[in-house]
């Protein structure tokens, strides 16, 4: 029994003010005193090191321990945080938390530590999505926002999102400087010595109403729609806000998969809450084929990301993130939806490429970032963006980070029109393919227990590079660790692949597994699309293989 670290539990718990998770850790103490080596195992992961502060925020297992998501923690972050916003010119912090274990906990604790600290609190009102913390920084003029979510992580997580008075996530140099104060926070003394307060305020359905308002105003009005959709929040906190928003647009409502409709902290007893993962849209599929439905919409728990299916030959498919990407690109391109000014389209490095082309198309501008939104919602003059893992930025004026709403509601606008056209989503992918070339993306991702693995993963990729995968010879290699083109820097690295493949590699900035995104892209000959396609699936067939066994 390894007593360093009982004793560093011991400490911990007189710090912790949570009866629950004092509870839960003299229990875990007891046990590996009793030599349990499962209790052990997790007392050792529990006590290894903190969570770290960085451009995600926060995000882990709940539980307690500095490596867990808890009381202490939080209450350290929210003070170093508050430091931080002090240092430059205080001002007020809106907080918004989801229904997860623990959220609203969490998001009371920041709320006392932050008024403690003398800054101004305005607390959303119950349960709401992601996005409508973001729009409600800006909308309330506010110096930052806090939200407490782990987004489509498992249920035994929780996360802490910060975001400053842009409405944007934060990023470096910001993130350092944060985690420095907590650092100082957490060598100052217990939580209990840190001055807290009571005086927040808790805001009004009116803030909800605004972000309603301001998101309906992307799609034509007065021209009804008679789009027939499945939908599902996947237990998450989406639901009331998407029905309030298709109503206000005059968007029939949609059918609704009622098993999953009510925010579930266990998610159902769905392993990963992610419509990504392998079964997770099943309901909705099936409740759109009953119902005959144009289209079926998904959000991810915390509603900033959106996964659509659609009807097709032998049954309903879901669209790719990719596919979705392209569809909105071209269908904002096209007119539909006021550019006021901006005519850039971004998207992250890892998602496929051929928003470019439709870009380029429409004589617009083209940027590419590091993945995630806290990137893509900073490029100067944004109209679009998006990102292959199911996020989409459709109204940057509003939300300037991806929003799982405000694009659902756009794609149902998008399904709605092609149908009285008389065509629809997949004969429009058919014809940007034969315009640009068939385009074939996926991912392969492979967890890792040991957080280590992907470390030493990454370095011998870097010192023994592979000289092709599946088939196709690598023609160029660029370490986003020291990026030539004009990038921060990053740890991944990007193949680049004869015949237009690509590869890119990179451990995950939430979860501990390692990701690898893979495109090809076949030109389309003699009008021969399928020919095309068929090519195209096969070397990503192949090219998913050969990464599948490298990366374990």
């Amino acid at each position: 029994m390894d007593t360093t670290l009982t004793t560093q539990a011991r400490h911990w718990l007189q710090d912790d003010p949570h009866e629950p998770t004092r509870r839960q850790l003299e229990d875990l103490i007891a046990a590996v005193e009793s030599g349990d080596s499962q209790a052990a195992e997790e007392l050792a992961d529990a006590f290894r090191g903190r969570l770290e502060f960085g451009t995600a925020g926060l995000r882990g297992k709940v539980g307690p321990g500095p490596n867990r998501m808890n009381l202490v923690v939080v209450a350290r972050a929210a003070a170093g945080l508050a430091t931080y916003l002090n240092t430059h010119g205080g001002g007020t912090v809106v907080i918004g938390h989801d229904a997860r274990h623990g959220s609203e906990l969490f998001a009371d604790a920041s709320a006392r530590i932050l008024t403690g600290a003398g800054l101004d609190v305005v607390m959303l009102p119950a349960h709401l999505p992601t996005p409508l913390l973001a729009f409600s920084i800006r909308h309330l003029g506010c110096a930052a926002g806090i939200m407490v979510t782990a987004s489509h992580n498992p249920a035994p997580d929780n996360g802490y999102k910060v975001y400053l008075g842009d409405g944007m996530q934060i990023v470096p140099p910001a993130d350092a400087d944060i985690s420095a104060f907590i650092d100082q926070v957490t060598l100052s003394g217990p939580v209990a010595s840190l001055p807290h307060g009571d005086s927040w305020t808790t805001l009004g359905d009116d803030v909800v109403e605004a972000y309603v308002s301001q998101t309906i105003t992307l799609i034509e009005a007065g021209n009804p729609l008679l789009v027939r959709t499945a939908y599902t929040p996947l237990h998450g906190v989406g639901g009331q806000t998407f029905l309030r928003t298709m109503a206000a647009a005059g968007l029939p409502a949609p059918a609704v998969v009622t098993s999953q409709f009510e925010p579930d902290p266990d998610f159902g007893g769905m392993p990963f809450p992610n419509p990504e993962e392998s079964g997770v849209m099943d309901a909705v599929l099936s409740l759109a084929a009953q119902e005959d439905c144009d289209l079926a919409i998904a959000h991810d728990p915390d509603a900033d990301r959106c996964a659509f299916g659609v009807p097709a030959p032998g049954g309903w498919r879901m669209l790719t993130g990719d596919e979705v990407g392209w569809l909105l690109g071209w269908w904002i391109a096209a007119g539909n939806r006021r550019f006021t000014g901006r005519n850039v389209f971004a998207q992250s490095i890892v998602s496929g490429t051929m928003l470019e082309a439709i870009a380029e198309d429409a004589g617009l501008v083209y940027a590419r970032t590091l993945t995630g939104f806290k990137w893509i919602a900073r490029v100067p003059d944004l109209a679009y963006g998006y990102e292959e893992a199911l996020g989409y930025c459709v109204h940057p004026t509003v939300v300037s980070d991806k929003d799982g709403i405000s694009a659902a509601l756009m794609m149902a606008e998008l399904v709605g029109r092609l149908a009285e056209r008389g065509t629809s989503v997949l004969e429009i992918l058919d014809e940007l393919a034969e315009r640009h070339g068939v385009y074939a993306t996926s991912q392969v991702s492979v967890r890792h227990a040991d957080p280590a693995r992907i470390g030493s993963l990454m370095t011998r990729l870097r010192e023994q590079p592979p000289a092709s995968f599946g088939g196709l010879t690598v023609i160029g290699l660029d370490d986003l660790e020291h990026p030539a083109d004009g990038l921060p820097p990053t740890d991944g690295l990007r193949f680049i692949l004869a015949d237009g493949g690509r590869v890119i590699v990179r451990p995950s900035g939430t979860e501990a597994k390692v990701k690898s995104y893979l495109q090809v892209r076949v030109p389309v000959e003699d009008g021969d699309l399928r020919a095309a396609r068929s090519e195209a699936e096969r070397r990503l067939g192949e090219l998913s293989i050969a990464i599948g066994g490298l990366l374990t």
